[in-house]
């Protein structure tokens, strides 16, 4: 018997939210924040953390307006949307000293993206060794830090970002 413990799933589990909207859309109360794993709001962008993760750290990041396919994006919306795929690898590259990353797009449902009409890009932290026995034969995935942990982390990275800018402000 595989046991694997993710104990944050349970909130979602028991939450009567699974399916109230999409998740990419931020609204306007920034109090939920660290709740829904929101790192950044910016006017056009938005980093989270993904809930169900490949990897500590695995971020996703969209932009603000409901947009389906990467063609439909505004120059200023893919500028700045490229801007902070690259700010959160240099957070990530900062805070985690991953030797590696996988950076995808979801676009549609068939290639994964639960929210089909919001393209996302994912941003995985990839470690030597982090694809060991226990993915390959036992198709178990260890996940060695508890997601609070790791927003906690990161959280502080993202206050006060401007996406143009190099360095950290902490």
């Amino acid at each position: 018997m595989k046991v694997l413990w993710a104990p944050w799933r349970m909130e979602y589990i028991n939450s009567d939210q699974k399916d109230e909207g999409c998740i990419f859309c931020p609204g306007e109360d920034r109090e939920e924040d660290e709740e829904r794993l929101i790192l950044y709001v910016g006017s056009m962008t938005i980093v989270m953390m993904n809930r169900y993760p490949y990897n500590n750290g695995h971020l996703l990041v969209a932009p603000v307006r409901h947009v389906p396919e990467f063609r439909d994006l505004s120059g200023d919306e893919v500028l700045d949307l490229m801007s902070l795929v690259s700010r959160s690898i240099e957070v990530l590259r900062h805070v985690m000293k991953p030797e590696g990353f996988n950076v995808g797009l979801n676009i549609g449902r068939v290639a994964g993206a639960g929210m089909e009409y919001h393209m996302h890009f994912h941003i995985v932290p990839r470690w030597n060794g982090d694809t060991n026995v226990m993915t390959v034969l036992g198709d178990v995935r260890v996940i060695p830090e508890h997601i609070r942990e790791t927003y906690g982390k990161l959280k502080p990275l993202f206050h006060g970002v401007d996406a143009d800018k190099e360095g950290f402000q902490s």
